[in-house]
């Protein structure tokens, strides 16, 4: 009844609102897709590229692919380890940054498949990164990586494609279809085999194909995960809503 009552029910991407037609029986609502956001990155772009490196020196001049979230098994950390462990041979300067909170207890069992698989020095764990380092972070690197199992919306997705950082993301990670439709990253199934292979293409793309994916990421962001564009969606939402006739209520 709360959501049938509803003048609208907003969400924040089209997968969010196929999705929670599943959520149960007699579901029906007035559904609005209006987005969400962030800021965008604070000025000095290399200052904060500068400030990662002096702190992670070892990275200086290497090929960084990012991951910033949780370390969590919702988050698809060992895809992505395995994944890197079947490319890595074909990049020696290739770097995999893992920075987050270990939320569970998860990142020993992690770091020992990593040197399992002899790609533990390959690997930097700086933990959860703020401010300037997180920034940093993103300006360093090459790729950014999320290959999430479920992800309601991803704000460290949108925070990468405003720094002009191609994304790969798995399909689970609910703007997957927005990066798609932009072309400002890959997608791929939440899987070591689609992780992979997201990864392989990374590397064979041209460089000049590279730096147009990070040019349609800001684009994106700049139209739909920017909050002054999610405020553009969602104040005619709010004007409508001031008319009677606005709402459908359920039968």
């Amino acid at each position: 009844r709360v959501l049938g009552d509803a003048t609208a029910v907003l969400f924040t991407t089209e997968q969010e609102r196929l999705l929670a037609r599943q959520s149960f029986w007699l579901y029906q609502a007035n559904e609005l897709v209006v987005g969400y956001g962030t800021s965008a990155p604070p000025p000095d772009a290399e200052r904060q590229h500068q400030a990662f490196l002096q702190r992670f020196p070892q990275l200086r001049g290497q090929r960084i692919l990012l991951f910033l979230s949780r370390i969590h098994p919702k988050k698809g950390v060992d895809l992505l380890i395995e994944a890197f462990a079947a490319v890595a041979h074909a990049e020696p300067r290739l770097q995999l940054v893992i920075a987050g909170p270990d939320q569970v207890g998860w990142q020993a069992a992690l770091q020992q498949r990593a040197a399992a698989l002899g790609i533990a020095e390959r690997i930097t764990w700086p933990g959860m990164l703020s401010g300037e380092l997180k920034w940093g972070a993103f300006r360093c690197a090459e790729l950014f990586c999320l290959p999430s199992h479920q992800e309601n919306f991803g704000i460290v997705v949108a925070e990468a494609l405003a720094c002009g950082l191609p994304v790969a993301i798995a399909e689970p990670v609910n703007i997957s279809a927005e990066v798609a439709a932009a072309d400002a990253g890959l997608v791929h199934d939440d899987t070591v085999a689609g992780t992979t292979a997201a990864l392989r293409q990374w590397l064979a793309l041209p460089a000049g194909e590279k730096q147009q994916m990070g040019v349609r990421g800001q684009q994106l962001f700049r139209e739909r995960f920017d909050f002054a564009a999610v405020a553009r969606h969602l104040l005619p939402v709010l004007e409508a809503a001031r008319d009677p006739s606005f709402h459908r209520p359920a039968p």
